[in-house]
């Protein structure tokens, strides 16, 4: 059964994948929950009890009127994002921009403007989206696991600053995730690239894990828990034998990890 609550909830990337399973968990639990999309009025299963609003975080202006518009919230969930893969050398800087603004300074910009509120109420969870290849960097992925050791570095210094106006903070890491996103990730590889055979084995690998991914319900049910703990941890994450792998990262060193994460992608 839903519990009552009249907390307010703001969850980014909410018309589909991850974001989507997020704004019906806290729904089904009361809350009120506002979802953003790039373009809210074609949203093409939206969830029931969401209100939907238009948010472009790569756009400051889009991210202010947003912040301005949803008012006082209870719960952000920085959820947005792309993902991006190419041999680093290839990498062209507009899209290392444009990967930066949505994934990072959207987010950051977007938790500045709710944390004040937050903290004058005394009561506020912040939840940033990350991905477990920000513990675990993959070659060829570098643009995307470093936004996301972004957002989860913010995440980490932020939390004392807030933690004594009873505001937690959390990042959630998911692994492997089937959510289609293999079919909208940006990817740049020159056609002459040196790097294509490698390149190619390891989006091979690293689509097939995601068609073998843990569900977005899934994750959503982890963000859930981060967001109602009494005191959230730092760092949640869920998928691809999470227990296992950071009990691992602990016990081995870092090079023999990062020999093991590319061996699994046939690297």
């Amino acid at each position: 059964m839903p519990q009552s609550t009249s907390r307010t909830a703001l969850v980014t990337g909410a018309s589909s994948g991850i974001g989507r399973a997020v704004a019906a968990a806290l729904v089904e639990r009361g809350y009120r929950v506002v979802g953003t999309s790039r373009k809210p009025e074609v949203v093409s299963d939206p969830v029931p009890g969401v209100e939907y609003v238009a948010l472009d975080l790569a756009d400051d202006a889009s991210v202010e009127a947003c912040a301005a518009r949803v008012g006082a919230v209870d719960v952000l969930v920085n959820n947005a994002g792309e993902s991006q893969s190419g041999p680093f050398e290839e990498l062209p800087g507009a899209a290392l921009e444009r990967l930066f603004r949505i994934n990072v300074f959207g987010a950051v910009r977007l938790t500045q403007l709710v944390l004040p509120g937050m903290r004058e109420r005394g009561y506020g969870r912040v939840v940033m989206v990350g991905s477990m290849l920000a513990s675990f960097p993959l070659a060829y992925r570098s643009s995307y696991v470093a936004s996301k050791a972004a957002v989860k570095g913010f995440a980490d210094a932020l939390r004392r600053e807030v933690e004594p106006y009873g505001v937690g903070v959390s990042t959630v890491e998911p692994g492997s995730i089937n959510t289609g996103i293999s079919e909208r990730r940006t990817q740049y590889l020159r056609e002459d690239s040196p790097f294509g055979g490698e390149y190619r084995t390891m989006l091979s690998a690293l689509n097939a894990n995601e068609a073998k991914g843990i569900t977005a319900e899934r994750v959503a049910g982890t963000v859930v828990r981060a967001v109602e703990a009494p005191s959230p941890r730092p760092l949640y994450a869920v998928g691809s034998n999470a227990p296992v792998v950071f009990a691992l990262k602990r016990l081995f060193p870092r090079s023999l990890m990062l020999r093991i994460v590319a061996r699994k992608h046939g690297l």
